[in-house]
């Protein structure tokens, strides 16, 4: 019998952020090859023109290093105090010098 929208089998399920077998397996196919391959790799890397480097290490980062976030601070400057407002501008100007 089909279960309905929302409803599961396994209500515990996989662990929130646990990798499913497949992306495991692959995961470790992918490292087992690029181990077996870096001379030809390097090779490779060798034969390609300047920009070309940039580009690849660029688009090769994004699989080693977290993507930023941009972030952004709004204050209400309303609600602090005189002393809060003052404390900010020295250091502001502490800062500058």
């Amino acid at each position: 019998m089909a279960q309905r929208k929302g409803q599961t089998g396994n209500p515990n399920g996989r662990p929130k952020g646990s990798p499913n077998k497949a992306t495991k397996d692959l995961r470790r196919w992918v490292t087992t090859f690029i181990e077996s391959q870096t001379d030809q790799i390097q090779q490779d890397w060798q034969q390609l023109e300047p920009k070309d480097r940039i580009v690849l290490f660029e688009k090769l980062l994004k699989y080693s290093l977290p993507t930023l976030q941009a972030t952004s601070l709004t204050t209400d400057l309303e609600k602090l105090s005189d002393e809060d407002l003052d404390r900010i501008v020295n250091e502001i100007l502490n800062r500058q010098q």
